[in-house]
């Protein structure tokens, strides 16, 4: 390692996929700007496991709070982790939410649809123009194999539709043009962009539901059938993180166990 590791922001990074890709961040050798909203006592665990999991003294962990879902957050985010980590190599747009309530598509409401797309599209869309605005300012050079690199993880929701989560699939379905918009405009400038595509992953969000994908997953909507981890999401991530596409942009990796498979 150098002396000075590559930063990667992942927002939602408190717990569940999030601290998946820091816990596996950490391992490849990387520093970690931990972004998470209100749960302090799980970002900063998210913090500790990563420290047992460094590589390097030069890797650096720190949590930091912003609700990527507003401009002042979005703001507050880029400018600590430059702050107190003094760069940033890579992007993770990680965060995102479901509606507080599941209803039919006939009875969503502005409120939730509103509530949903601020923290699922207008955060990771904004927030990659403030960081990508950064590095075309060409005040830094990335540590990073083959360069600096955007990371959108969206969700087998962008061409699954679950009526009584519109909001949800909309916005995923929304994140994956996001990615291919900043893939192209980004190509030239040598910066790579990869949509990230879990299917079910055995999360905190999912619990609820378990009752209800656990026959699914062993009747083989899922072709593997298994629950996919955190992990799984972290390990693709890495690999992008890695350099190990190097001739690949606008892409999207499945993590869901073969679920977008179409069968007879």
């Amino acid at each position: 390692m150098s002396q000075s590791a590559p930063v990667i922001v992942v927002t939602g990074a408190s717990r569940g996929i999030g601290r998946g890709i820091s816990l596996l961040a950490a391992e490849h050798g990387f520093s970690v700007a931990i972004n998470y909203l209100r749960d302090s006592g799980a970002a900063e665990e998210t913090v500790d496991l990563c420290n047992r999991n460094k590589k390097d003294e030069a890797q650096t962990f720190l949590a930091i709070p912003a609700d990527v879902s507003t401009p002042d957050g979005r703001s507050a985010l880029v400018d600590e982790t430059l702050s107190k980590l003094s760069r940033i190599d890579a992007l993770v747009n990680n965060a995102g939410r479901g509606p507080k309530v599941r209803m039919d598509i006939t009875n969503m409401t502005t409120e939730s649809y509103s509530d949903v797309m601020r923290v699922n599209l207008d955060g990771p869309l904004f927030l990659t123009q403030s960081v990508v605005n950064y590095w075309l300012s060409g005040k830094v050079k990335s540590l990073l194999p083959g360069g600096f690199k955007v990371l959108f993880i969206s969700s087998v929701s962008a061409y699954t539709a679950s009526i009584d989560r519109g909001e949800y699939c909309i916005s995923k379905a929304g994140l994956s043009m996001v990615s291919k918009l900043w893939a192209v405009r980004l190509a030239d400038a040598g910066i790579q962009v990869f949509e990230i595509r879990p299917g079910i992953i055995e999360t905190e969000m999912t619990k609820g539901v378990k009752g209800k994908y656990d026959p699914l997953i062993s009747g083989g909507v899922v072709p593997q059938k298994r629950w996919g981890k955190p992990e799984d999401v972290g390990l693709a991530v890495c690999s992008v993180l890695s350099g190990h596409f190097p001739f690949s942009t606008g892409e999207v990796v499945n993590v869901d166990g073969g679920f977008h498979l179409q069968r007879l």
